[in-house]
């Protein structure tokens, strides 16, 4: 029975007590690499690892698309390179599989085994089970005390066809039970987690009760390996006790006197200390000999050591970061393959054993998804929930495959009958997934409120259509007037956060600007700050979704940002979303159209840019032509032009795009190139800048341009902000006006209708519009015209609100005719950049994106600045927009913000 200390008195047998050196050379002197070695076991080791890990992984990518958890991936694996498939194949299993490299691969799958169990512990966390106790308990009960039924009665007749006699009918009565009753705690949470189920009613309760029976579980299968290895009654009840005493010493004196450690090392402030790593790696290790030793399996004594870890200050996620890496890389798939070569499904070869296998199945299902369906019913859920809360608890997954390789080991399942449950096992963990989300789309779903108990909920459905129509009576109050209030501020990272704060307090309007009217706009700004974390395949990010209550109280991102309202008297609430990098726009889309935000604020740090030599400006002071610094050390080498298109920062543009076409609002991009060690004259803070600000707009016309102007007007309101606005006309081709173009190498196309169309051959949407017709051209123009004379040109200031008179006064207008815009642009811009300089305040460009009805088409003007000064990505250029391109790819220090008007139709 002892898995951790068995291989360990093998090998060291193996290695005293050899007789003869072993040849030392290697695959030059004609030894085969894949031969077993036991001076040298690593060679096949590796050759092991490197198949398991590859075929896991392949089979992992394909099983993500349909949404599949990975450990279905790496038992398949197993199942795979087994006797099932490859083992087949002459020669395979001698070697590389081979019986004498087995217990090499077994021990440290076995302390993989361990750090996953330690794992399995930090990620349970007691207090989900007392704040909702009354509801998940009942659950709970119901999904153990049915399917654990079931499963004794199966074993009766399972027992007389296929176990043998010399196994006690108790033993293997007891580990079936166990085996229907358990719960895959941990997979159960990366399901919910990517179904975005941890917020609703059912997904707190499936998480609780999963708690619960989780640790319910791993008693009763510390009960069973006890009753196996105690042999008679009075044995096992003595290591029963040695058991119970053990665990409370664990859960008591241990527990505190690792919070006292923790706390002592400052381990709960700063993350774990090496000391502090050290003694808990010494208690997991510790523990599961101990456990092992009495006669209780390893796994159940690492299981205890990660539930005695502290949670205060988050300790646990950080621990869990810090070892999740390896073990699910290296350690559990060589766990879960070794189960997989022990499964045979060759040996299902006659009728009655597939019978056998579909009763198996069918109840196991069935006790699971009956029991929980009928207690969720029964405390008052509507059957659509209580069916899903069903589905959820049917989860097996890698539990119950431990409990199976634990029992199969000790000789109670034989090799036919475990193969048969680990069909089971795959069967009811693949079907979790589709099943929810066909009992519970997301229309569907109820989730929890902010305020008062946990169950004091809204349909997702009447929520956002009582937002939508209180929000509506707002919007039309304002319609008369421009001016946006309402914004969600989208947060990823921590270097984001200087730029985001800038820029909503500019957007803040001064006391004296409301003090005339302040019905002008409704109320004072309000900033929803939405914190973006991506759901990754690592435990701890499931961890972090879990919690996502106390989280949204605890990240330091929204805990600034959240400060920073409150010191500039800006109404700042926060919200959280934890989500695939796929759903990441999604999200925000969701987000803001649910608090009814006007403007959507993203944040982007552009690309570390090098000037390369061939691309130097001979001009002192001139702006350093932006190169992006090569990655592949070659590139130097031989002189080719970097790769832009492998940044982050294209990476980054991907989701900007998806939030460019899914948003039903206006979004502005706001792209930080601010370089205070570069500027020594003029420094980005308050300090240096006097708080004071110059906005720049070239003005070309399009609904984003005009987005644009109305957004600098509204900025300018701000007694620290003033703008220059130009509006610029391309002389010599004045028959292209309005033209729409669009260069086929970016991968665009424009539909025949029109209408708004999302297309990309990189994968990812882009926002344009179709061809534009006679009509629309004329509206676009007069539009144009009719907002240009309004602001640059009125007739008198008694027709505006008190922010407009407030703006007007502080913006200069000017009209410039040029055949090359863009170069007219950037020349005005460096202009207004040395000026502002000597006036100690920092220059802001402001520019529409213009990638849908735009009035020009600048790509030819583009294509030369390109040339001129070096290139740039297209994954950047399409995000931004040419005329905001033409200021990064010349070196323009100034940030930009790059606005889009919301996709509602043609303006």
């Amino acid at each position: 029975m002892h898995e951790l200390s068995g291989p360990i008195l093998h090998l060291a047998k193996a290695t005293l007590f050899k007789r003869e050196a072993q040849e030392q050379g290697g695959l030059l002197s004609g030894q085969d690499p894949t031969a077993f070695n036991t001076s040298d076991p690593l060679r096949i080791w590796i050759v092991q690892v490197g198949i398991i890990i590859l075929t896991s992984q392949l089979l992992s990518l394909a099983l993500r698309k349909i949404r599949q958890p990975k450990v279905i991936s790496e038992v398949l694996t197993g199942i795979i390179l087994g006797p099932t498939a490859f083992g087949r194949i002459p020669g395979f299993r001698e070697h590389i599989f081979s019986d004498a490299s087995k217990p090499y691969l077994s021990l440290v799958a076995n302390i993989g085994l361990c750090l996953f169990l330690f794992l399995v512990g930090l990620e349970i966390d007691a207090a989900v089970i007392k704040r909702n106790a009354r509801l998940s308990a009942t659950v709970a009960l119901a999904g153990m005390c049915l399917p654990f039924g079931l499963g004794a009665a199966l074993s009766v007749p399972l027992y007389h066809q296929f176990i043998d006699s010399s196994v006690k009918f108790t033993n293997f009565m007891l580990f079936t039970g166990v085996a229907y009753s358990i719960t895959a705690f941990p997979v159960l949470c990366r399901i919910l987690t990517e179904l975005k189920l941890l917020d609703t009613t059912v997904g707190i309760v499936v998480l609780s009760a999963g708690v619960g029976n989780d640790i319910v579980g791993w008693t009763l299968l510390a009960l069973s390996v006890a009753l196996v290895n105690g042999g008679a009654g009075v044995m096992a009840l003595y290591i029963l006790l040695v058991c119970v005493g053990w665990t409370l010493t664990l859960l008591f004196p241990g527990r505190y006197i690792l919070l006292w450690l923790a706390r002592r090392t400052g381990s709960i402030e700063n993350g774990p200390t090496l000391f502090f790593m050290t003694i808990t790696i010494l208690l997991l290790f510790g523990s599961a000999f101990f456990t092992d030793i009495i006669g209780v399996h390893a796994i159940f004594g690492a299981f205890l050591a990660g539930i005695v870890v502290p949670r205060e200050g988050g300790l646990n996620i950080t621990l869990t970061e810090k070892l999740e890496d390896m073990v699910s890389i290296i350690f559990l798939p060589l766990y879960f393959t070794l189960s997989g070569l022990s499964t045979d499904l060759g040996l299902l070869d006659n009728g009655i054993t597939w019978g056998y296998t579909v009763a198996i199945c069918a109840l196991a299902y069935t006790g699971k998804f009956s029991g929980c369906t009928l207690a969720a019913r029964f405390s008052g859920f509507t059957w659509r929930e209580s069916s899903t809360i069903g589905s959820l608890m049917s989860c097996k997954g890698l539990v119950e495959l431990i409990v199976l390789n634990v029992g199969l080991s000790a000789g109670i399942l034989s090799p036919r009958v475990f193969s048969m449950f680990v069909l089971e096992a795959l069967l009811l963990t693949f079907m979790t997934t589709p099943a929810v989300v066909l009992l519970y789309p997301p229309e569907k779903r109820v989730r929890v409120s902010a305020t008062g108990a946990n169950f004091n909920n809204v349909a997702d459905k009447s929520r956002a259509a009582s937002i939508a129509e209180s929000g509506s009576g707002d919007l039309q109050k304002k319609s008369q007037e421009p001016w946006r209030t309402r914004f969600t501020v989208v947060l990823d990272k921590i270097e984001h956060l200087p730029g985001m704060m800038a820029l909503a307090q500019l957007m803040q309007p001064p006391p004296q600007a409301l003090a005339k009217d302040r019905t002008d706009i409704g109320s004072d700004v309000c900033v929803e700050a939405l914190r973006l974390i991506e759901l990754s395949d690592r435990t701890s990010a499931v961890m972090k979704s879990s919690a996502w209550d106390s989280l949204i109280y605890t990240d330091p991102l929204l805990g600034i940002f959240r400060t920073f309202g409150e010191l500039n008297g800006m109404a700042v609430s926060t919200s959280l979303a934890i989500v695939s990098y796929d759903d990441l726009a999604s999200s925000v889309a969701e987000v803001a159209g649910r608090n009814g935000a006007q403007l959507v604020l993203l944040p982007w740090l552009p690309p570390h840019y090098e000037p390369s030599p061939e691309h130097a400006s001979p001009v002192p002071n001139a702006p350093a032509t932006p190169r992006m610094q090569a990655s592949n050390p070659f590139e130097s080498m031989f002189r080719t032009a970097p790769n832009p298109g492998h940044s982050a920062s294209a990476t980054h543009s991907h989701f900007v795009r998806n939030v460019f076409a899914q948003s039903v609002a206006d979004v502005a991009l706001f792209v930080d190139q601010s370089m205070p060690k570069e500027m020594p004259k003029v420094s980005t803070g308050a300090s240096g800048t006097g708080g004071r600000s110059h906005l720049f707009l070239p003005f070309f016309g399009g609904p984003d341009d005009r987005l644009a102007l109305e957004f600098v007007v509204q900025l300018c309101a701000h007694p620290r902000v003033s703008a220059t606005v130009v509006r610029f006309t391309k002389a010599d081709l004045p028959d292209l006006h309005y033209q729409q173009t669009i260069d086929k190498a970016e991968g665009d196309a424009y539909a025949q209708q029109n209408a708004l169309t999302v297309q990309s051959t990189t994968g990812f949407p882009d926002t344009v519009y179709g061809n534009a017709t006679t009509q629309t051209r004329m509206q676009s123009e007069t539009a144009d015209n009719v907002i240009w004379k309004r602001y640059a040109a009125p007739s008198g200031m008694e027709s505006f609100d008190s922010i407009a008179s407030a703006a007007l006064p502080r913006i200069e207008w000017h009209e410039v005719s040029t055949p090359n815009p863009l170069r007219a642009v950037v020349e005005r811009a460096n202009e207004l950049d040395e000026l502002t300089a000597e006036r100690r305040s920092r220059l802001l460009i402001v520019a529409g994106r213009s990638r849908r009805l735009a009035v020009e088409n600048h790509h030819a003007e583009l294509k030369d600045l390109m040339e001129q000064h070096g290139g740039l990505a297209s994954e950047v250029k399409k995000t931004v927009g040419d005329v905001a391109a033409a200021f990064i790819v010349t070196g323009s220090k100034a940030s930009i913000v790059v606005l889009q008007a919301a996709n509602a139709g043609l303006d």
